[in-house]
């Protein structure tokens, strides 16, 4: 399929072949017959794309100041990579509009094939031949309205959010500053709640457009705006002012306070500074909103990406109730979106309607600008890449399949396998075929999908790499054993015991095939010098393990009990996985205490003390926090028995004591062993010999875990007993 995609390193902007996306739970897949271009917010990113770098950190210093954190405590390399990983993504582009549905995801009983339907949201209503869509972000388009009408569904539903938090009633006079395509919207939605409006704009055939629109009357900004607002108003100011405009200037906040009425409300919907004159705001008692994107839901994974509604009697009008206002208006003939369309153009001239929106060619004033779609677009699961010659020919060589290559995949595991001289790269599938695309192309694999099965079933790839969210690792796990694959799989292995179970079955069905856990801190160099140091071992040891992890609030999908399964269980694995490593033996018994905070915000079990006993008769203790600074290093290991000390700091520098001294085991950059665990798989592949981690290791780190949430549960210590997996 073909979907329209920029460079943000280069800022190119093109149509892309790409794999379509697949049918995931809780949604639909359109066919899209027109697609809307937001003047406004798509013209912004764009923009910042095509600038240079210098151009791109002055206008996020946010990330800028994220960089300079990371090369702080993760040094250059790593930080280097993150970096280019984000510069060297292809974005999609687009978040409104509208087509046929013909696929319908099991248990999904809103919507049936054939429907048409108004699609909202970025990374779902792209400008793309075929799109998943949620269905919260999806709505039903009613007879009489035009599938080109219906593709204004999630700027129209913008508007009304706007209007919706200046709580307008019948009469009541309201100013629109910025007369652009979102404020046009913005007129007709006032006059049709019986408002009367007032708009404000820069430009004469924006001010003649909203009175076509609906506003009684409409200036320019040049105008004497104070004085004709006193005359519109009769004197008494604007019930409302509603901001859309979009620029760095504060001058339609300070218009806004000039012209409002006493006790007035000011919703902003645009994005335009907002530095608030006091004199105003104090002297009329001004409120000041904003209002969004399109409605209670927006930025709710819970809402958008697992489809649970808000309850009408506590939630009146959620985005998709306001996209489904939006369709009523337009069907009854209040919205008026076709008279805002000024142009057209087919899907391959995508870039030219970009031009247009950006100021680079010359044309009659822009509102709306459409995109129009082919009825059949060719549908392909695979995209051979312009590295498709790559086979696997010589002896020695492997080839490595990819499931699930985000930020953390496409920084810490893929430059070294790319860099490996025994691989190569055959497949990587991802759930966006723009994300599948750019990493197939930046890393050289020789074909991208949306398909796990496509990567599973090619002949030619011997090991398959699983870094997706944490509740698809057990499912893909097995299927990959079963089509006879090596796996290397990022943790956890799984998030229930049930699917341990099914795990540990379907590897040994397979005839017991190498299965790798990313559990990456026992390959680290420094951890290698410390057991070095340490020679053979005598007796047990003492482990104090402090992790400074941060926070992570409670909507992050690593917090979410059936996608990421929470930090324990996603992280924690790492530490008891680097404690059997160092004692030589497994955890037989676990005990944990978390804070009791009775915060709303934070997650209690973040912030936790771990006690573990081995089989050997070691102990040790992780304190893993999320309530310190982030600016603190982040982990720190203490290891004592047999006469000596060792001391990692945060995988920088080490140092170890013995005989009444000190020497350092070496230090410099941060290495977590990234490079060194995915060495070591791919030789174990080649050579067919032992497993890196062994089986019974990976079983027992993962038993831990959760037996570390039972223990917080039931508040006792809990034995931790391999018998039944037979290993």
């Amino acid at each position: 399929m073909k979907q329209v995609v920029q460079n943000f390193k280069t800022g190119e902007l093109k149509v892309e072949e790409l794999p379509p996306p697949v049918l995931r739970p809780g949604g639909v897949l359109v066919r899209t017959a027109y697609s809307l271009i937001s003047a406004g917010t798509e013209r912004s990113t764009v923009a910042v794309a095509q600038s240079s770098l210098l151009g791109k950190a002055r206008q996020r210093p946010d990330l800028v100041a994220q960089v300079i954190d990371s090369l702080r405590r993760e040094g250059f390399r790593s930080t280097y990579e993150k970096v280019m990983a984000r510069l060297e993504t292809v974005r999609a582009l687009g978040y409104s509009s509208a087509g046929t549905v013909i696929e319908v995801a099991e248990g999904v009983d809103s919507f049936r094939v054939g429907e048409r339907v108004a699609c909202a949201g970025v990374g779902y209503a792209s400008h793309a031949e075929i799109n998943f869509v949620p269905v919260n972000l999806c709505a039903r388009v009613p007879e009489g309205v035009s599938l080109a009408d219906a593709a204004y569904t999630t700027l129209a539903a913008i508007a009304i959010q706007g209007v919706r938090q200046a709580q307008v009633q019948i009469g009541e006079a309201v100013a629109v500053i910025g007369l652009g395509l979102i404020g046009q919207l913005t007129v007709q939605v006032l006059s049709a709640a019986g408002c009367r409006v007032f708009g404000i704009d820069i430009d004469i055939a924006a001010v003649e457009l909203a009175k076509r629109s609906g506003a009684e009357e409409a200036v320019l900004r040049s105008d004497d705006v104070r004085r004709m607002a006193e005359v519109f108003t009769f004197g008494r100011g604007f019930d409302a002012v509603i901001i859309t405009a979009s620029t760095s200037s504060n001058d339609p906040v300070k218009v806004a306070a000039e012209v409002a009425r006493d006790r007035a409300c000011i919703v902003v919907v645009g994005a335009v500074a907002m530095d608030i004159p006091r004199e105003h705001f104090y002297m009329k008692e001004l409120q000041l909103k904003l209002s969004r994107s399109y409605g209670p839901g927006r930025y709710d994974p819970a809402y958008e990406e697992f489809g649970l509604d808000y309850p009408i009697g506590y939630v009146r009008w959620t985005e998709k109730r306001n996209m489904e206002e939006a369709l009523r208006l337009m069907a009854v003939g209040k919205l008026r979106v076709g008279e805002l369309t000024t142009h057209r153009y087919r899907l391959d001239q995508a870039a030219e309607a970009y031009d247009l929106i950006l100021g680079k060619v010359k044309a009659s004033p822009v509102c709306g600008v459409l995109l129009e779609y082919s009825d059949s677009p060719e549908q392909c699961l695979r995209i051979e890449t312009k590295h498709a010659s790559r086979r696997v020919c010589d002896a020695g060589k492997i080839g490595v399949g990819f499931i699930g290559a985000g930020s953390f995949a496409t920084a810490s595991l893929l430059p070294h396998l790319r860099d490996s001289a025994a691989v190569v790269l055959r497949g990587v599938a991802n759930s966006s075929g723009v994300s599948a695309k750019n990493v197939a192309e930046r890393f050289r694999f020789a074909f991208c999908t949306t398909s796990s099965q496509q990567v599973m079933a090619d002949s030619e790839t011997a090991a398959v790499f699983i870094a997706t969210r944490h509740d698809s690792h057990a499912r893909l796990v097995c299927e990959a054993l079963s089509a006879g694959k090596a796996v290397f799989v990022e943790k956890p292995l799984c998030l229930e015991e049930d699917e341990l179970r099914r795990i540990v079955e379907t590897w040994r069905q397979a005839g017991c095939p190498l299965l790798m856990v990313g559990f990456n801190r026992r390959f680290a160099p420094l951890v290698a010098e410390i057991k070095k140091a340490l020679g053979k071992k005598a007796g047990p040891y003492c482990i104090n393990y402090r992790v400074n992890a941060g926070f992570i609030p409670r909507d992050n999908w690593i917090q979410n009990p059936v996608q990421g399964g929470g930090r324990i269980r996603g992280e924690v694995c790492h530490f008891i996985d680097l404690m059997q490593h160092l004692t030589e033996s497994e955890p037989v018994k676990v005990y944990a205490e978390c804070i009791s905070s009775g915060s709303q915000k934070a997650t209690d079990e973040d912030t936790v003390e771990i006690n573990l006993k081995f089989s050997d008769g070691s102990v040790g203790n992780i304190s893993y926090i999320a309530i310190g600074d982030k600016s603190f290093p982040k982990e720190r290991l203490e290891l004592f028995g047999d006469g000596s000390v060792a001391v990692l700091d945060d995988f920088r520098a080490a140092l170890f004591f013995k005989n009444g001294g000190s020497r350092s085991l070496g230090g410099g950059s941060q290495d977590k062993g990234h490079s060194a665990e995915v060495r070591a798989f791919i030789e174990a592949v080649i050579k067919g010999g032992q497993a890196p981690i062994p089986m019974r290791s990976i079983v027992a780190t993962t038993l831990t875990t959760f037996k570390i949430l039972e223990s917080l549960r039931r508040g006792l210590p809990m034995p931790i007993s391999m018998s039944e997996y037979g290993l």
